[in-house]
């Protein structure tokens, strides 16, 4: 039975959903629903928030894993398709053939199938078989009783393009020929990529001559690792190293098992086409054959395929790491509706002053120069109390640059001064904000204010609400990221996109508030649309209510559908609803009547009055359309109206007198802000223009697998300085508030060299990298550690 193109989709589309199924451990018909769900264009937070009953509970993170997996096995499903055509092309396809094809798993196994398919340059093994050598090839691996140089003694011939002058040069081109068919059997690069997965060894070394160049690379110079026990940190530092043409990078087996003749990969080879020294005629050149393969044909092409791999694995824990501490800022408790002053600290240029109302609208800026070369901290001072009193200033937020302890201390002065205005000081991280300040989004917004002004404006909106203005930044930029530059940068940016629309979607924004780049990231919506939205807003004035969102050009219904619930209206005249400022999506306005009357109230006497829905019960309003989860929804935010998932808004306290790194002694206890947290630890920011780093050893009194388990980017933390290198400008912290401070630098050069143990105890050979949960002994993480987070 012939299928027609529609039973072969339906036949794909049925394969996907059960890989995905299998995959993400759930059940079919949830992977079938969402699949048909995104196929009408739903987006992923719209699916998460209001289609619970569809997916049954699928929740957003599920839902992004299946979307990606849905896109590898349709990008899959279409390589496949391609390799079926081109193979039938050349008359090949045979049905064992087809089978394999169609059983492929993975895109890797699918191009091993294809290799002996796929057009390539003439190769030697193409010219012999030219020759007529391959019955030879075939004859001896066949047959390895037969004679090599007696059977090769019937192929010469000297009258062809490539004449055949004697039995080695027969030989020789049987070499190739067999050489060529070990090499492209998907069969055996499945058996050696398995090996050398599990036993291979990843070794770095420095290139001659780069040894002053590359110290940032020294603790890679004479470095070796199991390939499978890398984590992403070490692969990313080496293969930067490579780039940088600091390092060599190579895959291999132990020294043990290199020194080892034959190779055992050569006997790997051997063993798959059952070829062994018997002391038979043959079986010495099929070895020889073996190691050609080996040497020529597949060392180089399994290192730079597993090692891509690695960098591959490496990449995507990466990004994952980049994506979560986003998503920590972004989530960051906002301090909201309070005016607030915003400083970005300098030096000879002054201090940029920026004050904004509690809706973010700016109301003045200045420079005041209180510190050196003018020094004018009296005339600082009274400029910037007047800024206080005269917009009803609550919170100074001040950036972490250059002179921010310094510009703290002036803050101080103010507080102290003026007591009545009961003022609080933040410090706020400047990362990004230069960014911001010379984008054309900020030109557009304020095209009169000078470059660094803008950046005063961004630090007091970070403040009071970071999401708001953090998704004006290109990602990248803010600072959270492991390598990030060194990643691919599509994955890069599709996975910080994600992580932006899922935070902001999460929250929610004010329609009639909320900036273009912020509508932009809401479900449905796109930049035109934003800017659609944004410009009706100006001609028409604030939107009324949900509905009047239909008059902006371009936005359909499906976009109201995707977007509406996540865009709010709060207004307190007489025709808004109430239920425009929830959650509530318009589409279940009916289950709300349905609710209101049965308690005979109307819906300003329910919102936000728990007791209001005492004796009814979610299950009552349920039907067809509206299950349970969506009707208990709906009951959560009748209680609770707009609901903001960021946390309680809390501020660090830097310890006075601490404001350079020469201050910090060892044994000091600090509080400090966790800005970023990698693979290897946390960086903490304790006021002192550098952070310090709280290896993950030194993150708990437990093992802690992954330093997530235990911080957040933005969490506030007590830690205890352990080390401090002011000439590399390096902190090594603890949150283990116990342990005893470290020996200085100079300590442990006077002393004998430690025995090299990893943070589990186990003790290393000098120069292994293996195991544990560090790459280095207590002692010298921190410091090695530090290399790794520079861009």
């Amino acid at each position: 039975m012939t299928l027609n193109n529609q039973d072969v989709a339906k036949v794909l589309q049925d394969r996907i959903i059960t890989q995905i199924a299998q995959d993400l451990q759930i059940r079919a018909e949830q992977v079938r629903a969402t699949v048909e769900l995104l196929n009408e264009g739903a987006t992923v937070p719209f699916i998460a928030r209001y289609r619970k009953e569809v997916t049954q509970g699928l929740d957003d993170t599920q839902l992004r894993n299946l979307d990606e997996r849905l896109s590898y096995l349709r990008e899959l499903e279409d390589r496949r398709a391609t390799i079926v055509k081109s193979i039938e092309e050349q008359g090949k396809l045979t049905p064992e053939l087809a089978a394999a094809i169609n059983g492929a798993a993975t895109k890797q196994l699918l191009e091993d199938l294809y290799l002996p398919y796929k057009p390539k340059r003439r190769t030697r093994a193409m010219i012999a078989r030219e020759a007529g050598l391959e019955p030879l090839a075939l004859a001896l691996l066949a047959e390895p009783t037969l004679d090599p140089h007696i059977e090769a003694a019937k192929y010469l011939n000297l009258n062809i393009e490539v004449p055949i002058a004697d039995a080695k040069a027969a030989l020789d081109g049987a070499r190739d020929i067999l050489a060529e068919n070990f090499a492209e059997n998907a069969e055996l690069l499945a058996n050696l990529r398995s090996y050398l997965s599990k036993g291979g060894i990843v070794y770095a070394a420095v290139v001659a001559g780069k040894e002053a160049e590359g110290q940032k690379f020294q603790d890679y110079f004479a470095y070796d690792e199991r390939l499978s026990n890398i984590p992403s940190h070490r692969a990313l530092a080496m293969f930067r190293g490579r780039n940088e043409g600091v390092l060599t990078v190579r895959l291999g087996l132990s020294e043990e098992l290199e020194a080892i003749t034959p190779h055992p990969c050569e006997t790997v080879i051997a063993q798959q086409f059952n070829i062994a020294d018997m002391g038979r005629a043959a079986d010495a050149f099929l070895l020889n054959c073996c190691r050609w393969a080996w040497r020529v044909k597949l060392q180089l092409h399994l290192e730079t395929d597993l090692l891509g791999d690695l960098r591959e694995r490496a990449e995507a824990e990466a990004i994952t790491v980049f994506g979560s501490n986003l998503r920590d800022l972004l989530l960051a408790a906002p301090a909201g509706h309070k005016a607030i002053l915003g400083l970005d600290p300098g030096i000879r240029t002054g201090c940029k002053v920026a004050v904004i109302d509690s809706t973010s609208k700016l109301l003045a800026t200045d420079t005041i120069y209180p510190h050196q070369p003018r020094n004018d901290w009296d005339g600082s001072l009274h400029r910037l109390a007047v800024l206080c009193k005269m917009h009803g200033v609550q919170l100074i937020a001040i950036g972490n640059g250059t002179a921010s302890r310094e510009t703290e201390k002036l803050v101080l002065d103010v507080m102290k001064a003026h007591p009545e205005l009961g003022l609080q000081k933040i410090v706020v991280s400047e990362a990004g904000a230069s960014v911001y300040s010379a984008s054309a989004l900020a030109a557009a917004e304020f095209p009169d204010l000078d470059v660094s002004i803008r950046g005063a404006v961004s630090i007091a909106r970070r403040l009071q609400d970071p999401l708001a203005e953090l998704v004006k930044i290109d990602p990248k930029s803010i600072g959270v990221g492991q390598y990030q530059h060194d990643v691919n940068q599509r994955e890069l940016l599709r996975g910080l996109d994600a992580v932006v629309e899922d935070c902001v979607n999460a929250v929610g924004v004010d329609v009639n508030t909320a900036s273009a780049p912020l509508l932009a990231r809401i479900s449905g919506l796109n930049s035109i649309l934003a800017k659609n939205i944004v410009e009706y807003r100006d001609a028409n004035g604030a939107f009324a209510n949900r509905k009047a969102l239909k008059n902006v050009p371009r936005l359909g219904e499906k976009t109201f559908e995707q977007a509406a619930g996540f865009l709010r209206i709060s207004s307190s005249t007489p025709e808004a609803n109430p239920l425009d400022a929830s959650s509530v999506h318009p589409e279940a306005y009916p289950v709300v009547e349905k609710i209101l009357a049965k308690i005979k109230q109307s819906i300003r006497d329910v919102m936000g009055k728990k007791e209001a829905l005492k004796g009814i019960s979610p299950t009552e309003f349920t039907d067809e359309k509206f299950g349970l989860p969506t009707v208990m929804d709906i009951f959560n935010e009748l209680e609770k109206p707009g609901r903001d998932p960021r946390g309680e808004f809390k501020t660090a306290t830097f310890s006075d007198g601490v404001e350079d790194i020469k201050d910090l002694k060892q044994g000091m206890i600090l509080e400090g802000v966790v800005t970023n947290v990698a693979a290897f630890g946390a960086f903490v920011d304790i006021g002192v223009h550098q952070d310090g780093l709280v290896h993950v050893s030194a993150l708990s009194t437990k093992f802690v697998q992954d330093p997530r388990e235990v911080v957040k980017t933005g969490q506030l933390v007590k830690v205890k300085v352990m080390e401090v290198d002011v000439q590399r400008g390096r902190i090594g912290l603890t949150m283990r508030l116990d342990d005893e401070a470290l020996p200085t630098r100079n300590e442990r050069h006077a002393t004998a060299a430690p025995d090299r143990r990893n943070d589990r105890g186990n003790s290393r050979p000098q120069g292994g990298q293996r195991g544990g949960q560090s790459s280095a002994p207590p002692n010298t993480a921190f410091a090695q550690a530090f290399a790794k987070l520079k861009k």
